[in-house]
């Protein structure tokens, strides 16, 4: 029986952005930043902000992030640092 190598290979392009907090409700789960580019606002989930150790965002809160494209196609905001 002949053997098979098979690799997988994962490519990913990683875009750090940075922005300040428009908006966040850590009732509804979640809020949006606005890009320092000027580019359009950028979603962001409570799970993002739980898995970054913080329990909430603040308005105006200065942001750094990786923009992020889920299963759906949408970007969100994710890997947040507090700058």
């Amino acid at each position: 029986m002949a053997r098979v190598d098979i690799r997988l290979h994962s490519y990913r392009e990683i875009f750090v952005a940075t922005g300040t907090v428009k908006w966040f409700n850590a009732s509804k789960g979640f809020g949006f930043i606005q890009a320092d580019d000027g580019s359009k606002d950028v979603f962001v989930h409570i799970s993002a902000v739980e898995k970054a150790g913080l329990s909430t965002l603040n308005e105006g809160q200065k942001i750094q992030y990786e923009l992020q494209k889920g299963q759906d196609g949408k970007t969100s905001a994710g890997d947040l640092k507090s700058i």
